[in-house]
């Protein structure tokens, strides 16, 4: 490392007040020093006593005082443990087929189906207008609620409302639901008796998350400061089943986990690994733009979740992400070839050159938080735009057993039976991609041709022509999108839009009517995408946005002919 570098290095961190980081020209030392900062974290999650469930009945004396939280913890939540009892108190299941292996967890679903009163028949109410198509869906939003809920009796929420995920907005109302179900079923006294259950549990998770941190924060050379503002919780919480949710309320990060299951490690490291790095990479953005140009490459994926398309960063973040988990796991060279490879299809193209360049940082002594800059700077745009040319994307989506460990999984697109067909709607879908209106139109109006009902035919001419200015046709195409949903509610029929179109459909009819000046209709279908069953997180968060704000484009935005 040349002197000027080193120098650079030391004035950076003495300006962030990251004295652990100051370099040294000696390596061995820097190692060492650092080595024993991420010890002190690690040990701190692995034996710092975490919250005692309420009304547990012996005191714990807490490791650090309070004006020094473990911004890293493993605990339980009884907000989260009462939302889901109100759910079991519905009839929710998530396999209504399966019989349950727990006897203590039987137990405790009945004697929610048992409770009656006023409460638990607002509460059955409430599920029933907003259960959705697929349970795992429904469990999605409640476990949202139950993170964004304040503690009981009163269930307020605790964080801003531009805080909180789409999917518990869409539960607004239920707080004081859950508060009355709360007193007239003595959930309290109930947590109280599982107060050791849930300690148990604690204790499993505590060693498998506090090596996740070691090794990672090791391999990034990052020290998560004690009293930090960020945090990082896992939540032991069996009545999940099987599932685990990934969920961040602005700079607090949440992962839910059955500790009687096996431990999803991968959810975890995956997980936290988004605490560390989401920061850098927003940090970092303006840097990262030399490289946005091969998300235009990872647009035409039809695996790769929409919201990506318009957010760099957390595209960015995620293929990082996902470069380091590759580096950490050590697999020989034909596996990873075929992991890069597996990435690649499903539209993460930055995947592999990060891969690469994350060698130059493991001969490096600076961490990540110093050395992304250089890690941006090593990816070639132009030899991978040559690259990607060839590349061939998946083009169905994954597997429906596929974990649920983020907030933004990728949606469902099936590919049409027809060979014909399923050319025309990836040439559109390509050609959008690559911000050509008018081709991708020639595209889906060659589709609808032969398959004049075609959802995603309708649905990809409906947006080409709001980008060229048809406002009147693209009204009537998404119009149609819609139309047809409705008239096939039960979702029976072949030419049914699926959960990403239908809410996007939408969206973007709200999104004209509001250009027109029309907001009680723009409100009616923003709430329409909020209210479709299966919709992708991307989706709800912009029709939230449009019932909270409206579409007001910028005026470099406005195109001739009205044109969004």
């Amino acid at each position: 490392m040349r002197d000027g570098t080193l120098k650079q290095l030391r004035l950076a961190a003495r300006d962030a007040e990251l004295s652990a980081f100051m370099f040294t020209i000696k390596a061995a030392a820097q190692r060492f020093a650092v080595g024993m900062a991420l010890c002190f974290c690690a040990a701190s999650v692995a034996f710092a006593v975490p919250r005692e469930p309420q009304g547990a009945t012996q005191a714990r004396t807490p490791t650090l005082p309070p004006s020094a939280p473990n911004p890293v913890s493993v605990d339980v939540r009884e907000q989260l443990f009462a939302t889901l009892c109100a759910l079991d108190a519905a009839g929710f299941r998530l396999n209504p087929d399966a019989t349950e292996a727990n006897p203590a967890r039987e137990q405790l679903r009945q004697q929610m189906l048992a409770q009656h009163g006023p409460a638990a028949d607002a509460v059955r109410k409430f599920y029933r207008e907003h259960e959705m198509a697929d349970p795992t869906d429904t469990l999605s939003r409640f476990v949202s609620f139950g993170l964004g809920a304040g503690p009981p009796p009163k269930f307020a929420f605790e964080v801003r409302r531009d805080e909180l995920p789409p999917d518990a907005l869409s539960l607004e109302g239920f707080n004081d639901i859950l508060a009355r179900f709360y007193r007239e079923a003595n959930l309290g006294e109930l947590w109280k008796q599982h107060a050791q259950d849930y300690e148990r549990g604690m204790l499993t998770l505590r060693a498998p998350v506090a090596n996740v941190v070691l090794i990672e924060t090791s391999y990034l050379r990052e020290i998560v400061k004690l009293g930090s503002l960020r945090s990082f919780t896992v939540y032991a919480e069996p009545l999940v089943g099987g599932k685990t949710f990934f969920r961040n309320f602005g700079d607090h990060y949440a992962l839910v986990i059955n500790p009687n299951l096996n431990i999803p490690l991968d959810d975890i490291r995956h997980a936290f690994l988004h605490f560390l790095l989401d920061p850098l990479a927003i940090r970092y953005r303006e840097e990262a733009r030399a490289d946005e140009p091969l998300l235009n490459f990872a647009a035409r994926a039809p695996r790769l979740d929409i919201g990506y398309h318009n957010d760099y960063s957390s595209f960015f973040s995620e293929c990082l992400v996902r470069a380091v988990e590759l580096r950490l796991r050590h697999l020989a060279p034909g596996q990873l070839n075929a992991a890069i490879d597996d990435a690649e299809r499903d539209g993460f193209v930055l995947v592999r050159p990060l891969y690469a360049g994350l060698g130059g940082f493991e001969k490096s002594e600076p961490a990540m938080t110093y050395y992304l800059p250089d890690l941006i700077k090593s990816i070639k745009v132009a030899d991978e735009e040559r690259r990607l040319q060839t590349v061939k994307f998946a083009s169905t989506a994954p597997p429906a057993s596929a974990p649920v460990a983020s907030p933004q999984s990728p949606p469902e697109k099936v590919a049409p039976a027809d060979p014909d067909l399923a050319a025309d709607l990836a040439a559109g879908e390509r050609e959008m991609a690559a911000h050509d209106p008018t081709a991708a139109s020639a595209s889906f109006q060659h589709a609808l041709a032969s398959h004049p009902h075609e959802p995603r035919a309708l649905y990809g001419l409906a947006v080409a022509s709001a980008q060229q200015g048809d406002v009147a046709r693209a009204r009537l195409l998404f119009q149609q999108v819609v139309g047809a949903a409705a008239a096939d509610p039960a979702g029976t029929a072949e030419q049914r839009p699926d959960p990403l179109i239908l809410s996007w459909s939408h969206i973007y009819l709200g999104k004209l009517y509001d250009y027109d000046g029309s907001r009680e209709r723009a409100i009616a279908e923003y709430k329409a995408a909020l209210a479709v069953p299966g919709a992708p997180e991307a989706a709800r968060t912009a029709a939230q946005q449009g019932v909270d704000v409206g579409y007001q484009p910028a005026q470099r935005d406005r195109k001739p002919g009205g044109g969004l």
